[in-house]
């Protein structure tokens, strides 16, 4: 009832607008697919996946990467720790400018297109770390391996959604997690016994794979019938699933569902700051900003530095952050849909925490004291458990 409320006063009343309130009130948003249709996964979608997922695993090799590459960088190029402060916070510059106009231009020009186009900034940037004789070139391809990674961090998932049927829709997209976790922990590990400059290379490796890619997978088949290009967008479904499914039911669902969402775009984001939203939205857009703060971004930079300032191996402290955050990011995935997300973001939250308080103090105890503080070890490693548990895997 609440949700069907909720919907009234988004939409006109109209008979579509009605039945989108039943759908949507019943758990199914017009993707009640025949069975033919969605109990298949066919090669091309899972093909499809793959290629867009590599995406997400090359984000994650760009964020693993200056934390091993950081004494590399500074002694080969000789920078100070400043201006390798300003190489590491390039990256999140780049993102954030990516992800501005991420959502305008994967509508702009498609979802396929949209990974290319990423995907050729990335390959830039990491040729220009990868080649870079000063701080000015090093910190341009980083920014553009930002600007990249910002719009795959956004387009994937949506493409992953839409190429997807709804019962394995969840599984499919949480790859994303993982994907990116994977990328993160195995560029710890290569960063940590190979050059700097190889390391660049290796990290172009996924980009120059999904390039490719994209040229032998379908577009988008919901952008299809959103931008109107009708016949495309049955040869799309049609090639997604399997040249003897039956793709009427679904065909008709995607487009009823097409207009549906015009409905809503024509009443404008200003409906969400009515007085009956003002709950969801505090709570939603809350957690999101508030995890930004946790200072996950500043941990992964620079890992070895903190590791070695806690008198720690940084060799091996990264690579046991490697695997913590891969077993974590796993575990997060398995357990979600089963304990809720509620009681694991909770426990995320508090691990979380506790791992910062202590690391803090610790490290602000060291000034009044010669010796380091070594126990702080396990607690860095507590840290990147309890936030890849939950964390980073919940939609609010």
């Amino acid at each position: 009832m609440e949700n069907k409320q909720m919907l009234e006063g988004l939409l006109p009343t109209t008979v579509l607008a009605e039945e989108a309130a039943a759908s949507i009130t019943d758990g199914d948003t017009f993707d009640h697919n025949n069975s033919a249709s969605s109990s298949s996964v066919t090669f091309a979608v899972i093909f499809s996946t793959l290629v867009a997922m590599s995406g997400e695993y090359a984000y994650g090799n760009a964020v693993g990467y200056s934390s091993p590459a950081k004494t590399g960088i500074m002694e080969g190029l000789g920078l100070s720790l400043a201006e390798y402060a300003v190489f590491g916070s390039a990256m999140t510059l780049g993102g954030t400018l990516g992800a501005v106009f991420s959502g305008k231009i994967a509508d702009l020009v498609g979802r396929r297109v949209v990974m290319g186009i990423s995907e050729v900034f990335c390959i830039i940037g990491w040729l220009a770390i990868a080649l870079s004789k000063d701080a000015l070139w090093l910190d341009l391809g980083r920014f553009l391996v930002g600007c990249g990674s910002g719009v795959l961090v956004y387009v994937v998932p949506v493409y992953v959604v839409e190429i997807t049927t709804k019962n394995i829709r969840g599984a499919f997209t949480s790859l994303t997690t993982v994907m990116i976790c994977f990328g993160k922990a195995l560029m710890f590990v290569i960063g940590s016994l190979i050059n700097w400059r190889t390391s660049a290379l290796i990290g172009a490796i996924p980009c120059v794979l999904q390039l490719l890619g994209v040229f032998f997978i379908p577009e988008s088949p919901r952008w299809l019938a959103k931008t109107n290009r009708m016949k495309e967008f049955e040869a799309a479904l049609q090639c997604l699933r399997g040249k003897s499914a039956d793709i009427s039911q679904e065909s008709a669902d995607i487009t009823e569902y097409t207009e549906y969402l015009k409905q809503i775009s024509d009443g404008g984001i200003l409906n969400l700051f009515q007085r009956r939203y003002i709950n969801p939205l505090i709570v939603g857009t809350g957690l999101m900003l508030l995890r930004e703060f946790v200072g996950l971004n500043g941990f992964s930079f620079y890992t070895s530095v903190i590791f070695e300032s806690a008198g720690f191996p940084s060799t091996v402290g990264s690579i046991a952050v490697a695997v913590l955050e891969t077993l974590a990011a796993t575990m997060g995935v398995l357990f979600i849909d089963k304990s809720g997300r509620r009681p694991l973001l909770l426990i995320s939250a508090a691990g979380t925490c506790l791992a910062c308080v202590i690391t803090g103090l610790s490290f602000f105890l060291q000034v009044f004291s010669k010796s380091r503080p070594y126990r702080v070890s396990p607690f860095l490693l507590v840290f990147q458990l309890s936030f890849f548990i939950s964390m980073n895997n919940y939609l609010p």
